[in-house]
Parts: C-alpha cells; structure tokens; sequence
C-alpha cells in the first residue's frame, strides 16, 4: 500500500478509523476514484480489531498510506496524518464519509487560485435514517472575526470531512486537541479563527452517513461536551455571554419536548457542575431569550451579507 508515484502528490486526505472496516473501504474508494489523481490518502488506525489492515491490504494502490498503532483516539490519528503529510494542503475524510467524484480537484484549485488561502470549509448531503439532507454553506470569505462568531452561533454547517487547509496552518494552530472526543472540528476551527479567516464553499463535494456508533450522534453527553469545549474557550463566554446558556438551555428544552425527562436533568445537573457553565435556571431562562434574539439578529445579518442558509 506505500510506494511512489509517478507524480508527486499536491494534496493529502486524512482517515483516523477504528473497527470500521466496511465503510472505511467505501470510504477509500471515494477517494481513489477521484478526477484528479495526483494526491496520497493516509489512513491512520487506531487499533482496529476487525481485520481493517488486512482488508486495506488487499488494495493495490500505492496512493494508499496505511499508518497502524494505538493512537489515543480519532484525534491524535488526525495529528498523526497531519505530522505524515507530504502535501502543503491537507484535508479530511471521516471513515464512514465519502467523497464525490470532484472534492479533490475543487478543493485543490481553490487553493491554487489563492495563495493566501489557509482554511476551506465545503458543503454537502447529510443521510440519516434515510432522508437526505443538504447542508449548503454560502459561497462566501469570512474574516477572522466573522469566522468565531459563526462558530460560536452555530450559523454554518461544519463536520469534520468538510475542512480542508494549508498543512503549516494546521501546525501552527497545535492540530486536534486530543482532550476533545466531540465538537473537536469546532474547537479545532475556533483556534484557527484567531489567526486565519476562511473560505466558505457552496459546491456540495462529501456524503456524510451518520453512523449508529457515532460520538456526535449520541443524545446524551452534549452538556458535557459543550462543557469542555468552553473550557478550553473561556473568552466565548466572556465576549459572547449569552450565547452559552442558550445552547444549555436550547438542549435541555429539546430534550424536554422529547419526552427526555432524564436527560434533560442530567444535562441541567452537568451544567450546574461544571466550572465553564455552572448557570442557575433564571440564568439559563435569560440565556435563552437574549441568546436566541442574538443569535437570529447575527444570521439575519450574515444572510444579508452573503446569501447564508440556516444551519
């Protein structure tokens, strides 16, 4: 599966997997049976148990970089990838994602077109329980403070197979932060906004399939994972304050109207305990008022400005 081309790759695709055998070869064809050839797809496997090296054995490509150990989880196989990388543009693939047929070529022009470039975020179909849904950005460049407000809003469609970016970028900004087991492609975006803007594409160019075992995908947990998100982010709550407490409450009250009784106090109890939140019910009832009001004031704008759907 290691060798040489013929040509030197321009790009690098990145897949941390772990006991995804079937949809990690679907995924690698997706990249295999791009337009444009000339890339290398390292997959980093974190201790799969479930033959996946030996499947990945069997395809003859030497475009195909197999990478196997126990890394610590999805994000430290991403930092693997990245320190791998032979390419200055890098982007990702989740394991159970695929790509069409052009993501490589688009994404590359992209950056080609603009040496000044550091991060692209793309657009794409989301398939759950059958329906399909488009999550389609606006095509549009962001500053670097339009960016983190947009994070921090929640007003574009991010996922981790969307995010391209200048390898040196990534290196700058320290990679994934291995503490992060979910939001880490926002956490990883909200560094990158200090210091870079990015370009916003609304060319559909990945599938994204929401697998049963998915992290982000699991009901419960999100308190705590937004928790740990600000943790690391404690000037979020400082420049934006009513911003967390609405999407406390926001959870708590959809957990609520699902008949979640539970985890709806589990996640009211996880915010009383943490040190990031910590917010009273009055708090979160304010919260929630003034950053409902805040957050639907800024999509306005951003819709305005740049033809922005909701996220």
């Amino acid at each position: 599966m290691t060798g040489k081309t013929e040509q030197a790759p321009l790009i690098t695709v990145i897949t941390p997997t772990h006991n995804r055998r079937e949809t990690v070869l679907r995924a690698v064809e997706s990249v295999l049976s791009q337009s444009m050839p000339r890339f290398e797809h390292i997959v980093v496997d974190d201790g799969s148990t479930d033959g996946t090296e030996a499947a990945l054995a069997r395809v003859s490509d030497p475009r195909l970089i197999y990478v196997g150990a126990k890394w610590r989880g999805a994000n430290a196989a991403r930092n693997a990838g990245i320190e791998r990388a032979r390419t200055p543009v890098v982007t990702f693939l989740d394991s159970d994602d695929v790509y069409l047929p052009h993501r490589l070529e688009r994404t590359l022009a992209r950056f080609d077109d603009d040496p000044s470039l550091e991060v692209l975020l793309s657009s794409y179909v989301s398939l759950k329980s059958g329906r399909a849904t488009n999550c389609i950005n606006p095509e549009a460049f962001v500053s670097s403070m339009v960016l983190e407000r947009t994070l921090v809003a929640q007003t574009i469609f991010i996922a981790g197979s969307a995010i391209s970016a200048r390898r040196e970028a990534l290196l700058a900004v320290g990679g994934y932060d291995s503490d992060i087991t979910r939001m880490q492609d926002r956490e990883l975006l909200l560094r990158l906004a200090q210091r870079f803007g990015a370009q916003l594409s609304g060319d559909i160019d990945w599938t994204k399939y929401n697998s049963e075992n998915s992290i982000s995908g699991r009901r419960t947990g999100y308190v705590e994972a937004y928790a740990n998100l600000m943790g690391k982010h404690p000037h979020i709550a400082r420049s934006y304050p009513h911003i967390p407490p609405y999407m406390i409450s926001r959870q708590i009250i959809a957990d609520i109207l699902r008949g979640r009784i539970p985890e709806a106090f589990e996640g009211y109890m996880a915010n009383r305990s943490s040190k990031a939140l910590g917010y009273s019910l009055p708090e979160l009832v304010n919260g929630y008022v003034q950053g409902r009001r805040w957050r639907r004031d800024l999509f306005n704008t951003f819709r305005n400005e740049f033809g922005a759907r909701p996220a």
